[in-house]
């Protein structure tokens, strides 16, 4: 036999497929995977003892905004470590409505307003996928696979305006779609609590759903209400979905805010009838009780309908403000109002780039230091950051969660924010709070169930090929792991902490992080997604 250039000897190896754990030497030749009998002793360059460990393939992250990568060099760095520590091995982003491509010359600063809203100013926007690919794609230690903005698409052709999308504007989201599904990009997502994503009639998202359907690829959604109207807002994904033909994936699944506590009950319940009547339909979740967004997002749609330099005009006006007061009192038709179920002492600044003393602290309270009212204080906020503010929000309930993580249809993701400040501790620490607490310490799941939901299920899902599972010919992203020492760092005070327990991470062949040490191999790439078959009727 050809010498290996890695060898892993004496692990329990959990493939990914959900099956048992068994023993075998796993060995790597040429960035692809050979499964060994154990203690085969095969000639390798580099031989690696797993006794008393675990062996896994590289976790997939499916909800992640890494594409959106924001802070000067060195904190772009120090961020792009946070998933690799924890065995992230390959990511997708361009979740809840937002990607930087497709963005036509002529439409560039528009979409560069929708993500600075909501992310901060990012580094480029792009053309076409393939641009973006050989842009992300430059000294990269881990993978990204890449969704379509739906928000992108309708800034690119439509801008922020408040009203339907006249056919012919449909006809071209479509268009800018179809040519990024073809040069590989993995599906198409939504954001229908941002805007512009919150102006689109059902009916267009079922018309862009279309097109995913047809390159066999899925349709992936930030419901348009995660809150008091969840339960409505799932079953217009449902209907899209199943009007389009296409597979359907619920982001970071919840029933945030008091009024929507337990009912995840009824929501899985609805999710299970749909795939019992014939809809591919799955989820995701983090596993944590609080969410992270942009501050803006606090406010009631209308706010930002014209782009983020006419919000903060806007939001100088007092009569402007003692609008939000009142809508934010008493609701919109249609809009997910978290402060209305929630309040302000449940929302903490995360990021706020040029005021770091507010960071990790509640709205409520920066308010009552000052003596403003919160709404004064927060549209104050918003125009010194430009806009540029990122906040957590502590509205979930654990049992939910819970539920969640536990159903066979979902999967594990962080939704990871990577912006500097306090980012959500999801960034670095969701698989890994998921092998330790979730796993070990409350037993709601086996190991080789998590990590199914990490790696087999996520890569059928999004179609990436031959990566996801420990099998022959498979691509060499591997994890190991000490399952009794697994466990999250990273917290509310301190987000970007390591893991502990993981020892060592694999991506095509090339070992990315050696026990405390991260490497200087950087073997990521884009990775372009081809358009496939459906998996059969009834598999996640």
């Amino acid at each position: 036999m050809a010498q290996l250039d890695l060898l892993i000897t004496g692990g329990n190896v959990i493939d990914g497929t959900g099956w048992p754990a068994y023993t075998a030497d796993v060995g790597v030749r040429d960035g692809r995977l050979l499964l060994l009998p154990p203690g085969s002793r095969s000639p390798a360059a580099e031989v690696v003892d797993a006794g008393g460990l675990v062996v896994t393939p590289g976790f997939i992250d499916v909800h992640t905004h890494s594409d959106l990568l924001t802070g000067d060099d060195e904190q772009r760095e120090i961020l792009r470590l946070a998933p690799l520590r924890q065995g992230v091995t390959t990511e997708i982003c361009g979740n809840c409505g937002i990607s930087p491509f497709p963005v036509p010359a002529l439409r560039a600063e528009t979409v560069r307003d929708l993500v600075a809203a909501t992310f901060g100013p990012p580094a480029a926007t792009y053309p076409s996928f393939a641009e973006f690919a050989a842009a992300q794609g430059v000294a990269r230690r881990n993978h990204l696979a890449a969704l379509v903005g739906h928000g992108t698409l309708r800034a690119a052709v439509v801008g922020f305006a408040q009203r339907r999308a006249t056919p012919d504007e449909v006809q071209r989201m479509c268009d800018l779609l179809d040519e990024a599904l073809a040069a590989g990009a993995a599906g198409l997502s939504t954001g229908l609590i941002y805007s512009p994503g919150v102006n689109a009639s059902t009916d267009e998202v079922i018309a862009l759903a279309r097109v995913a359907a047809a390159h066999r690829k899925p349709y992936v959604t930030h419901l348009r209400d995660e809150m008091s109207q969840v339960e409505s807002a799932l079953e217009e994904a449902i209907d899209i979905a199943t009007s389009a033909g296409a597979a359907l994936q619920v982001s970071h699944h919840k029933t945030a805010g008091r009024r929507s506590w337990g009912a995840t009950v009824r929501t899985l319940a609805r999710l299970k009838r749909a795939r019992a009547d014939g809809l591919d339909v799955l989820c995701d979740v983090y596993p944590y009780t609080a969410g992270s967004t942009a501050l803006h997002a606090m406010l009631p749609p209308w706010v930002i309908a014209d782009g983020v330099p006419a919000m903060l005009a806007a939001l100088a006006e007092l009569t402007v403000r003692d609008r939000i007061r009142a809508d934010l009192s008493a609701g919109l038709p249609g809009w997910e109002n978290t402060v209305g179920n929630g309040g302000w002492d449940l929302i903490r600044v995360a990021s706020a780039p040029t005021s770091p003393d507010v960071e990790g602290h509640t709205i409520a309270d920066l308010a009552a230091t000052r003596g403003v009212d919160p709404i004064d204080y927060v549209c104050d906020l918003l125009a010194a950051e430009t806009g540029n503010v990122t906040i957590l929000s502590h509205s979930m309930r654990e049992d939910d969660v819970r539920r969640v993580l536990a159903s066979p249809l979902a999967m594990i993701c962080s939704d990871g924010v990577p912006k500097p400040g306090r980012p959500h501790p999801r960034w670095a620490g969701s698989f890994a709070r998921v092998l330790g607490h979730y796993v070990r310490d409350v037993g709601l799941l086996s190991l080789t169930e998590a990590v199914h939901k990490m790696t087999g299920m996520p890569a059928r899902r999004f179609g990436l090929h031959e990566r996801g599972l420990l099998a022959d010919g498979y691509a060499a992203d591997l994890v190991i792991l000490d399952p009794a020492e697994a466990a999250d760092g990273a917290t509310y005070d301190d987000p970007l902490a390591p893991p502990r327990g993981i020892r060592c991470v694999v991506v095509d062949g090339h070992v990315v992080v050696d026990g405390d040490r991260v490497t200087d191999a950087r073997p990521g790439r884009v990775l372009a997604v081809p358009d496939r078959e459906r998996p059969p009727r009834g598999q996640p």
